[in-house]
């Protein structure tokens, strides 16, 4: 079953006046899209507003993102997580100044050339910003599809991705393309949500939904179970003097790479352990305090992290590999990741 051309009217009334008031549908420009589209990947709407804002007044264009030092950059994306994302922006933004005069291409293809942008975030950048009738499909569409459809294929098979996109295309209008685009993804971020929490009685489209006829809402979509992530439990030590903080640089590529962290290494200690620990690194221990644990889920692993506050006689000492920082560059210059953001408030209380 494909989608019936006679949803998009009804669809677009919906919008109108029901859609929410955005920071990036505001002056909607190819850039404000583009970065957007990126930064709400696997990120909550209202978690990206502030970061959106921010992104915009310090990197207005593609010019100065192509410009930027890298660490900044990671800096205005500390906290949002998946800082690859950061990287394939700055990389996209300098083949653009490179290979198109700094601005964003219209064609879909062309977009999909760039680094980080697929064929969602091409649809979305083409259609929003361009009018252009490209399908932009992401899994709030794919639940809407599969819904209207009835279709029970496993969402996650690229065959079935194609043809929700073939589907979806086919009923872009030529006028109102960004519009519908937009609708699209409104209805299954606010109404079309998932099982047991879907709002059939207020959607827009309850007339052309085969799911609902059929009582099937809270079967589709199907999609395939994710893969257990590996646990790897952690210990931090929170090395300081009272005035600096020790961090550690990650490697360039991998897992949060580049970005700044507190000393860490596999495994759990206790207390006398972890003084034993920064004692063999050469450090003179003055007290090992505060077991803090903390937890951060990355798409394949979990951290299970143990914590301590270790008071030192001087961070001079300490091995190459590690920086010592003080509190104001904690928050100014080094970019650290979410995943220690416990222990980086905690730092913060324990720097002068």
């Amino acid at each position: 079953m494909s989608l019936p051309k006679s949803m998009v009217q009804p669809l677009l009334i919906w919008y109108a006046e029901n859609a929410r008031k955005l920071p990036w549908r505001q002056d909607i420009t190819p850039y404000r899209v583009w970065i957007s589209e990126i930064m709400l990947q696997q990120t909550r709407v209202e978690a990206v507003k502030p970061y959106f804002e921010r992104f915009m007044r310090e990197l207005p264009d593609v010019k100065s993102l192509a410009e930027v030092p890298e660490e900044r950059l990671l800096k205005l994306w500390e906290g949002l997580g998946y800082y690859s994302r950061a990287r394939n922006l700055q990389k996209a933004a300098r083949q653009v100044c490179a290979e198109y005069g700094g601005e964003l291409p219209t064609d879909p293809a062309q977009l999909q050339r760039l680094c980080g942008i697929g064929a969602y975030t091409a649809g979305a950048i083409a259609s929003i910003a361009f009018g252009r009738r490209a399908p932009a499909v992401d899994g709030n569409v794919m639940r809407v599809w599969a819904r209207l459809t009835a279709d029970g294929r496993d969402i996650l098979q690229p065959a079935v991705q194609k043809d929700a996109r073939e589907d979806v295309a086919a009923i872009i209008p030529a006028d109102q393309a960004g519009d519908f685009t937009q609708a699209m993804i409104e209805l299954g971020a606010t109404v079309c949500v998932p099982a047991g929490e879907a709002k059939c009685g207020v959607c827009p489209l309850q007339a052309f939904c085969k799911a609902l006829s059929e009582g099937m809402v809270d079967e589709l979509p199907v999609r395939s179970k994710a893969k257990a992530r590996k646990r790897i439990d952690m210990t931090v030590l929170l090395i300081h003097d009272g005035k600096h903080v020790l961090l550690h640089k990650r490697p360039d590529t991998g897992l949060l790479a580049g970005m700044y962290e507190f000393y860490q290494t596999e495994g759990v200690m206790d207390a006398a352990m972890a003084a034993q620990h920064a004692g063999e690194m050469g450090f003179e221990v003055q007290e090992v305090s505060e077991q803090i644990a903390a937890k951060h889920i990355f798409t394949h692993l979990e951290w299970h992290m143990t914590g301590y506050a270790v008071r030192v006689a001087s961070v001079d000492t300490a091995p190459a590999h590690l920086c010592a920082a003080t509190k104001g560059e904690m928050g100014s210059t080094y970019p650290i990741p979410g995943a220690h953001r416990v222990y980086r408030e905690r730092a913060e209380q324990l720097l002068n």
